[in-house]
């Protein structure tokens, strides 16, 4: 029966309908990515809360726990915005001050170090005049560059007064997901064909815990990391130091991104304000110690192997996800990957279940480990 054309081709348009329809969901996906983006971190956030209000909802009612689990994550994130903003405020305001020491650092020191040591012509390629007469050969390009800038800027505006109005959106579509979590599961389960509910469902739960565990650990381990490695920073006596440890910290979700931002960038400005190895050192030094807290407690305890996912693999669903959608895809990276390789894992096991892998005549397996062809399989 499945030999006969009509049915392979039956099966074969009902696939390419399948490859159609994925298609136009990612374009449209592409399309709305900015609208979409307060509703991804919403939804994160209420899928990270629910389990808490699970819990509470054994002793009170589901509004109740609702209430109290958003109230409490609204608070953590105003003591995080309330202590935060002035320090960083400060260190941009540092950062500004600094900016000639630094420009000055740069052309008298780094790059007439870096000239003799390579023998490149660094330096005349930064001198101002050289700079104003390329730009006086290319006029043109000039003006379209800079109308392109000035366009951008424009946008820019809108681009900031919807970052604005996302930020308004996120608590109310947060409240909305932790209420009804558990309603929006339930209709996407009764959506799922029946003769597949069960290994779906299965999936969908190994899915869930481990991007749940990932999640929850690399949260932790961000905050933890941005904190030592700051502290460390100023410690030393960097006087950006804190903001490159808060942004290290952030950067870590990606593998060695951030303790090359504590290297790079704490090593640049060590040298740019002493000058001198004993402060390059102790940047060394915190580089260190936060590698062996991240390696041998932090990562073991916190997120481990739960994700299962090559740091390669995981830079590379960075990069393509923001590529394709911005920061929505950046966003959804990690969690796409985790589903991923749940899925990835379950596709291996049928497949080395399978005739086409075992082939049409299985093999006995005898004690001293060799195999002789089964029934039919000839000499």
């Amino acid at each position: 029966m499945s030999d006969r054309p009509e049915f392979a081709i039956a099966t074969f348009l009902h696939r390419l309908q399948w490859g159609l329809l994925a298609l136009a969901a990612g374009w449209l996906l592409w399309l709305l990515a900015p609208v979409l983006t307060p509703f991804a971190v919403a939804a994160l956030l209420g899928w990270l809360g629910d389990p808490v209000v699970d819990r509470l909802q054994r002793w009170l009612p589901r509004s109740t726990a609702v209430m109290l689990v958003f109230t409490a994550m609204a608070a953590v994130a105003l003591l995080a915005v309330l202590a935060l903003l002035p320090l960083l405020q400060r260190q941009v305001v540092t950062l500004v001050v600094s900016l000639p020491h630094y420009r000055d650092w740069i052309t008298g020191t780094a790059l007439p170090w870096l000239q003799a040591k390579t023998g490149l012509q660094l330096t005349q390629w930064l001198d101002p005049q050289r700079l104003i007469d390329v730009v006086r050969q290319h006029w043109e390009a000039a003006g379209g560059a800079a109308a392109t800038l000035l366009g951008y800027l424009s946008r820019s505006g809108f681009a900031l007064l919807g970052w604005i109005a996302n930020l308004v959106l996120l608590p109310v579509l947060t409240f909305f997901f932790l209420r009804d979590w558990d309603v929006f599961v339930e209709r996407v389960a009764a959506l799922v064909p029946r003769d597949h509910a069960a290994i779906v469902g299965q999936l969908a739960h190994e899915s869930s815990e481990v991007l749940g565990a990932f999640l929850r650990g690399q949260l932790l381990v961000m905050l933890i990391l941005g904190v030592l490695y700051g502290a460390g920073l100023w410690a030393v006596g960097l006087d950006l130091g804190i903001l490159i440890g808060l942004v290290a910290g952030v950067l870590t979700f990606v593998p060695y991104l951030g303790p090359a931002t504590v290297i790079v960038l704490g090593g640049l400005a060590a040298l740019a304000q002493f000058g001198d190895w004993q402060h390059l050192a102790g940047v060394a030094l915190v580089f260190g110690l936060g590698q062996a807290v991240e390696s041998y407690w932090l990562t073991p305890r916190l997120v481990g192997g739960r994700i299962g996912l090559h740091p390669v693999a995981v830079i590379f669903a960075v990069l393509a996800g923001g590529q394709l959608f911005g920061f929505l895809g950046m966003l959804l990276a990690l969690p796409v990957a985790a589903v991923a390789n749940v899925l990835l894992r379950y596709a291996h096991g049928r497949y080395t279940h399978s005739r086409l892998y075992a082939g049409e005549r299985p093999a006995i397996l005898l004690g001293d480990g060799v195999d002789i062809p089964g029934p039919g399989g000839g000499g």
